[in-house]
């Protein structure tokens, strides 16, 4: 089971100060933060980051998102999930309607000139921001699944999740004095709600003004509780009756166990299905 929610969400208003977190109308607009603060990094020197840790951080979105912990596995999938915002696809969800497949495929075009995705391009564009297959169908899933199985447009698909999604979120997370659990719970944060005011920036926004951050003297546990009391809130309110579990008996679960360093073994439950790490 793919995600449930869409990546533009809208609840609460919010205005944002001239920060280094910046400012954007769209979810998948590219803020990108500042770079972190010496005392920041010297709560989370590395976290996220490190090798098997971003491994980790793979498995655990993939398990929300494609219902597996084997995330590779996901560079072909292809599938409309009547979320309304066309085709998700690959293995962080790029969606035909939310721009970042459109920005993938472009850039993947410009290195690799002549690939199986080009001609669709056109199409793309004009889909882009829509759930249409105009122009799509029927030919640019199997394009796509035969596509994937290109080294290089699977290295294509992790330089747009790390550039897009993990590198900003961690980035931000560090700013913000957090260590590998907070880390991640910003990268799912930015996978499922996207980039900026009413996305991912927004729900820090609300959670800041709710709990001071690590790096500005607050509570890790105590602020990463109310980060994710916020984005319930936010899927909530966009999609009532969502499924939250990839929040309330994961990342909660983990917050709860006092598990701030996101230390393996790991047992946690996404609709229902328990997964394990050793």
């Amino acid at each position: 089971m793919k995600r449930a929610g869409v990546l533009m969400l809208a609840a609460v208003p919010v205005v944002l100060a001239a920060t280094a977190y910046g400012s954007s109308s769209t979810a998948h607009d590219d803020p990108r933060p500042g770079p972190p603060s010496a005392a920041a990094q010297r709560k989370a020197p590395e976290g996220l980051a490190a090798p098997a840790m971003k491994n980790l951080a793979q498995e655990l979105v993939a398990s929300a998102e494609n219902s597996t912990l084997d995330w590779r596995s996901a560079y072909a999938y292809i599938q409309d999930i009547g979320d309304g915002q066309g085709y998700t696809a690959g293995i962080i969800g790029f969606c035909t309607g939310t721009h970042d497949l459109l920005v993938l495929v472009e850039r993947y075009t410009a290195a690799h000139p002549g690939n199986g995705l080009a001609h669709y391009l056109p199409a793309l564009r004009e889909v882009d921001g829509t759930d249409s297959h105009q122009g799509l169908d029927p030919g640019f899933p199997a394009a796509w699944r035969a596509e994937a199985k290109v080294p290089a447009f699977q290295a294509a698909q992790d330089a747009e999740r790390d550039r897009i999604y993990f590198d900003p979120a961690v980035s931000a997370a560090r700013r913000d004095g957090l260590g590998p659990l907070g880390q991640f719970v910003y990268y799912d944060a930015m996978v499922f709600h996207g980039p900026g005011t009413d996305g991912f920036y927004g729900i820090r926004e609300r959670a800041t003004q709710l709990v001071k951050p690590p790096a500005e003297g607050g509570s890790e546990k105590a602020y990463l509780s109310a980060f994710l009391d916020v984005r319930r809130a936010t899927m909530q309110a966009k999609h009532p009756g969502i499924d939250t579990s990839r929040i309330d008996t994961a990342q909660r679960k983990f917050l709860d166990e006092g598990n701030l360093e996101l230390r393996t073994p790991l047992v946690w439950k996404v609709y229902g299905e328990t997964y394990k790490v050793p």
